[in-house]
C-alpha cells in the first residue's frame, strides 16, 4: 500500500472512494461535508436517508458506504470524526485522549468498510480539524498512524487530501520522517 498526499478538492479524486468528514446525521452539513453532497448530488442524500432509516444516526468513530453520486470516486465512506473537547483522558487506550482514540476508530473503521466492499484506494480529508476543533498538530499523527497499520492488507492507496496549507505541510513533514 502506498500513502500520497495531495492539495486540493477531495470531490475532484478519482478513488474507489472518498471519506465524507460527515456529522453524525448523515444529512450534509458545511465544511468538507457540505461539499461533497454539494457535488455528488441527491443520491448521496437519498442513501444517506435510506441508512438512517434501517440504523438511525451514525455514530462518532463508526463508517458507512454510499454512492458518489456525481462525482469521480466510486463511493463515499461517510465517518463521524470527534468533536475536540480539550482532551478528555482515555486511560488504558492506545492514545492518551478519548477524542484521539475516537478519531483513530474513524480513519480504521473507514478503512475496514472500504476493504469489506472490496475497494483498493481510498482518499481521506483532514477529519475533524475544521469545524470540529480538532488541534491539526494531534490529528495528523493519529491518521497517519492508523493508515499505516493497514499497510499490509489488499489496499493499495490510500491518498491525504489537505484543502488547506497548514494541513499539507504537517502531513508532508509528518510522512517524510517516518
Amino acid at each position: 500500500m502506498t500513502i500520497t498526499l495531495q492539495r486540493g478538492d477531495l470531490t475532484q479524486v478519482a478513488t474507489d472512494a472518498i471519506v465524507n468528514a460527515a456529522n453524525s446525521s448523515l444529512l450534509g452539513g458545511g465544511g468538507v461535508d457540505g461539499a461533497i453532497h454539494r457535488a455528488g448530488g441527491p443520491e448521496i442524500l437519498a442513501e444517506c436517508r435510506a441508512i438512517r432509516a434501517r440504523q438511525g444516526k451514525c455514530a462518532p468513530g463508526e463508517a458507512v458506504l454510499t454512492t458518489a453520486g456525481r462525482m469521480p470516486a466510486r463511493h463515499v465512506i461517510h465517518t463521524v470524526g470527534p468533536v475536540w473537547n480539550g482532551g478528555k483522558p482515555a486511560a488504558g487506550k492506545p492514545y492518551p485522549t478519548k477524542e484521539e482514540n475516537v478519531l483513530a476508530s474513524a480513519y480504521r473503521r473507514s478503512l475496514e468498510v472500504a476493504l469489506e466492499h472490496g475497494l483498493k484506494t481510498v482518499a481521506f480529508p483532514n477529519i475533524s480539524t475544521g469545524v470540529y476543533g480538532f488541534p491539526k498538530e494531534r490529528a495528523a499523527p493519529v491518521a497517519i498512524e492508523t493508515v499505516r497499520a493497514f499497510a499490509d492488507s489488499e489496499l493499495e492507496e490510500v491518498v491525504f487530501v489537505c484543502f488547506d496549507a497548514e494541513n499539507y505541510e504537517l502531513y508532508e513533514r509528518l510522512l517524510a520522517e517516518q
